[in-house]
């Protein structure tokens, strides 16, 4: 399997406008890679008044390494077609020749749950990759998305990967960096807080749990709805996502001045927004319509790319 792939890539920049909410739970696919946003002009009253709780977390990195972070999310591996996941890997292994480190920023899946003796037999050659990764010295972290938040011991003791359920603070190429999926983020969306509360709730996964695990997928498949939205629906639910999470992102770099990069995937719109001289929001969009991914170099300016191979 060869690794070369084309690479188009592109860095954005945005003007002041006016935010609209969207932090909910149904995932959306944007269509035009890379399209510019606007940035607030100030955050809005609907985000957190203090900077996210994250705790700090020295991300494993190779020793004075010069090659580029990657950053990718929403791959959702199990809801795109055969030929997105092939393409995945194929980015994977260029990951593993070209890349210092990987950070997947939530819903690699778009439906996992770790059981005592079963894994879900459509991802082992994507978690084998990850797996050769680790033992090639290029560390991998997961940040749990409202897709895959499930994982656990089967992730970080046998595939080797550092897995988050919730936003951390790190650095990457000596930048400070705030890492979150984007789900459920700011004051808003109560009910969708709600729902997600109780999903991950310690009754609900042992419930989840003594479902046969073919049912429990099937059932994950029903509710997902990934891809399943009219073109204009998803567009406009993307674009309003993506506008939320550029207002939040714009406040924790407001409150927190010592903060270089917030980080995040969950609009499935892909960007790179500069949002004072040196600061930055980056979302790294989706492979379900884009394939996109970020890249941060020693010069520590994040970089949009679309992979093509």
């Amino acid at each position: 399997m060869g690794s070369r792939g084309r690479v188009r890539s592109s860095a954005l920049r945005a003007s002041p406008c006016t935010s609209t909410p969207g932090g909910g739970s149904a995932d959306t696919a944007g269509q035009d890679a890379g399209e510019r946003l606007p940035v607030p002009a100030q955050a809005a009253t609907s985000t957190a008044a203090a900077t996210t709780a994250a705790h700090f977390v020295p991300l494993p990195s190779p020793v004075m390494s010069s090659k580029p972070v990657f950053i990718v999310s929403d791959v959702h591996l199990g809801a795109v077609p055969p030929e997105t996941e092939q393409s995945f890997r194929r980015w994977l292994v260029h990951v593993k020749e070209s890349g210092s480190s990987l950070i997947i920023n939530g819903d690699l899946f778009d439906f996992w749950f770790e059981y005592d003796r079963v894994v879900l037999g459509e991802h082992v050659r994507v978690l084998a990759l990850l797996a050769d990764l680790v033992e090639a010295g290029v560390p991998v972290v997961i940040m749990g998305g409202n897709h895959d938040w499930w994982g656990g011991s089967f992730l970080t003791d046998r595939i080797g990967v550092d897995f988050h359920r919730g936003p951390i603070r790190t650095q990457l190429k000596g930048k400070s960096v705030l890492l979150a999926h984007g789900d459920g983020l700011g004051a808003g969306d109560l009910g969708y807080r709600c729902l997600r509360m109780i999903l991950r709730g310690r009754i609900t996964r042992w419930l989840f749990r003594w479902l046969h695990p073919d049912l429990g997928a099937r059932l994950a498949d029903r509710v997902s709805g990934t891809g399943r939205q009219p073109s204009r629906t998803a567009h406009d639910a993307a674009q309003g996502r993506l506008a939320f999470l550029t207002s939040w992102a714009s406040e924790q770099l407001a409150l927190d001045r010592t903060l270089d990069i917030v980080a995040t995937g969950h609009a499935h719109r892909p960007a790179v927004v500069e949002v004072s001289p040196g600061r930055y929001y980056v979302n790294s969009g989706d492979w379900v319509a884009h394939r996109s991914y970020v890249t941060l170099d020693d010069s520590g300016e994040p970089v949009l790319h679309e992979w093509e191979g």
